[in-house]
């Protein structure tokens, strides 16, 4: 058995979840149809606005880390931390807590990742940027193929770094979103 994730340094948590990039996976929206399910049961008694698949493995055709990452969108009237102690008390892990945003994991095992790895991004409804980042690159297969090739270059580089990893992407990132906001208006 491994040492306890709690009581890792953030280099070695770095060691043991390092950055991999596998080629996509069709399963990816079975896994995503699965958590959603789950979520939507555990948040019954809960006021949910949406819940969306976003991220990498959200983008057709392109290599991603194995790990579905979903949006969990609630309305300002709802108490954030209520539903994150609901996902804690459920097996989910609080990774980051801000005040208007609140990030979970699941699949994070003292041995290294599980099967199924999910981070669930708490979120007040309308702060869904990753939305339109999701729907402009289906949309824009040639963004999402340098979308891809960015990522692939940055993987071994900073295999061990996560936050270095996410850093380096923010620019794509942030200039594709702006033109899908343009693009798409109020979609969301």
């Amino acid at each position: 058995m491994g040492k306890d994730l709690s009581k890792m340094t953030l280099e070695e948590l770095w060691e043991l979840f390092p950055i991999f990039l596998v080629p996509h996976d069709d399963q990816w929206k079975d896994n995503f149809n699965e958590i959603e399910e789950m979520l939507t049961g555990l948040l019954s008694d809960q006021t949910v606005d949406r819940i969306s698949h976003i991220g990498s493995t959200a983008i057709q055709g392109i290599w991603a880390k194995n790990i579905i990452d979903v949006m969990v969108e609630i309305p300002q009237s709802a108490d954030m931390k209520d539903i994150a102690q609901i996902l804690e008390e459920n097996g989910f892990t609080v990774m980051s807590a801000e005040a208007n945003r609140i990030s979970l994991n699941k699949g994070y095992t003292e041995n290294g990742f599980a099967d199924k790895v999910y981070h669930i991004h708490l979120r007040y409804t309308g702060d869904n940027d990753e939305l339109y980042f999701r729907d402009y690159l289906n949309e824009h297969p040639d963004v999402a193929k340098e979308y891809e090739a960015l990522k692939l270059r940055l993987w071994k580089q900073y295999e061990h770094n996560r936050d270095a990893y996410t850093d380096a992407k923010t620019d794509f990132i942030s200039k594709w979103t702006a033109e899908a906001r343009k693009e798409y208006g109020d979609r969301y």
